[in-house]
């Protein structure tokens, strides 16, 4: 009896893994990559603009801009900032030096005691569409700054990054803001790690990717749950019509996933694929870091919508019992025969659809350790799993 529970307990969880194996994130696998239209910005003066780099030349040669012109929205670009001298030093050019022309980048300062407002007065004396705004706000979280940001900002459209956020392209304004029709009030963007030797580097990098792929393919499948702040737009209507983040401002944390939990069904939501639109990060560099950072973000998964919630661990639960059950059929001899059949054929189609998603999500060296990274995924699960039933946000900081 219990091995016949064990064979149709993998059975079961296979069954589910390649049904969002080849229906869902085989969606984001076939979604072609959008094509930036041209707005007919004036390119920054070559003496202001900052040195192109590894992300743009590659996104520019594999996807060219088209000729067609078209309107431009207005947008406001927000970046909330604690104490982020040095990153506002180093990557800020390559948001103020940007393509697009019809929009202010609004610079949230939340009680910064570094060179941060001394290093922005600096530059609003050469770009005269940077605006500076204090946040004197003493409770913990982002998203009291963004709220303030928001409040300041002067038009409809707000495009949200990080100061530790670089774009890959001049067009990245250019790349989101043309998901941005008049159906579509939530723009989903794509945000990866940069790329460092050491097997840490690798896994937060597929773990990153592997995010993007849920909430990107389900948005497609048109059950959008999250997105991410570093990365992400929407109508600044949206906000208001949804209460802004009012439902969950007890949580330090949730100025982006959370918001978009609640917003999306408010809103069509869109994704944005093209290399040109996504924003790279440094990703941590220890163990102990990348654990902090990753309860930190865990604390909010408890918000989400039931349906939201039952999906992502249905995700979860079939992954670790088609491992775990698969292994207790090797283990035992129950059926040695149909546990390799089934580990062949999953990871047949993990390889398949997950390789076409790295390359999309320019990833490519990570598809030779899909199988290493997928069962690693594993422990990742285990390990954070007291995260997520002990929801301690209120003790967390950002920066």
């Amino acid at each position: 009896m219990l091995e016949t529970i064990i064979l149709y307990g993998f059975v079961a969880a296979t069954a589910v893994q390649l049904f969002f194996w080849l229906f869902v994130f085989g969606k984001l696998a076939r979604h072609p990559v959008e094509e930036i239209p041209d707005h007919g910005s004036e390119v920054p003066d070559a003496n202001n603009s900052p040195e192109t780099g590894q992300h743009e030349f590659t996104a520019a040669k594999d996807c060219p801009l088209p000729t067609t012109k078209l309107p431009s929205p207005s947008v406001s670009v927000i970046i909330c900032a604690r104490n982020e001298a040095e990153n506002l030093e180093r990557h800020l050019d390559r948001i103020l030096n940007q393509t697009y022309r019809s929009l202010e980048i609004l610079l949230v300062l939340h009680k910064s005691s570094d060179n941060s407002f001394n290093i922005l007065t600096s530059l609003q004396r050469k770009f005269n569409h940077l605006r500076i705004v204090i946040c004197d706000d003493e409770r913990i979280g982002k998203k009291f700054a963004l709220a303030k940001g928001i409040e300041q900002a002067k038009h409809q459209v707000l495009l949200l990054t990080d100061a530790d956020c670089v774009p890959a392209s001049q067009d990245w304004i250019q790349g989101m803001v043309a998901g941005m029709d008049e159906n579509t009030h939530i723009v989903l963007g794509v945000a990866p790690y940069d790329e460092a030797p050491g097997p840490l580097n690798k896994f937060v990098r597929y773990e990153a990717c592997y995010t993007a792929m849920q909430y990107l393919s389900l948005a497609l499948t048109g059950h959008p749950y999250m997105g991410v702040g570093r990365n992400l737009a929407y109508r600044r209507e949206l906000y208001e019509r949804t209460g802004g983040f009012r439902s969950h401002e007890h949580l330090a944390s949730g100025d982006d996933d959370l918001f978009v939990n609640a917003a999306a069904r408010r809103g069509k939501v869109g994704i944005r694929l093209n290399p040109r639109t996504f924003v790279y990060s440094k990703p941590k560099l220890t163990w102990r870091a990348y654990y902090r950072q990753k309860t930190r973000h865990f604390s909010t998964g408890s918000e989400y919508k039931f349906k939201d919630k039952f999906i992502l661990s249905l995700l979860t639960m079939s992954h670790l019992l088609h491992y775990f059950l698969g292994g207790l059929l090797l283990i035992f001899k129950i059926s040695i025969m149909f546990a390799l059949l089934g580990y062949a054929v999953r990871m047949g189609v993990v390889l398949a659809i997950g390789s076409m998603i790295l390359d999309k999500l320019q990833h490519r060296s990570l598809r030779l350790w899909l199988p290493a990274l997928d069962c690693l995924l594993i422990l990742y699960y285990l390990v954070f799993a007291p995260s997520v039933l002990m929801n301690n946000d209120d003790t967390q900081q950002w920066n």
